[in-house]
């Protein structure tokens, strides 16, 4: 994901987000099943963290912070993850 954040890091924040979206999505159903929540959670941890890290290097004046980053996110919200398939019932 960090490769993939760096290489398209100049596009628009709203195309950007919406393309990790749609990686994010595969990626949860993927390996949403059961017991592998703590895992894809981390994903979604450290994803956040590397596009809060890759859209502060788009400018030299270090403009976003956290919380701009939370409105962003607000605004653009990335996709949260989810259990699909439960090897249970």
């Amino acid at each position: 994901m960090k490769k993939w954040l760096k290489e398209n890091m100049h596009e628009p924040v709203n195309q950007l987000i919406k393309r990790l979206n749609i990686k994010l999505l595969g990626h949860y159903r993927y390996y949403g099943i059961t017991d592998n929540s703590k895992s894809i959670g981390s994903f979604f941890y450290l994803t956040r963290r590397q596009l809060f890290k890759t859209l502060k290097r788009r400018s030299q004046k270090h403009r976003l912070n956290w919380d701009k980053y939370e409105k962003l996110l607000m605004k653009f919200p990335l996709a949260t993850p989810k259990i699909y398939v439960s090897i249970y019932s």
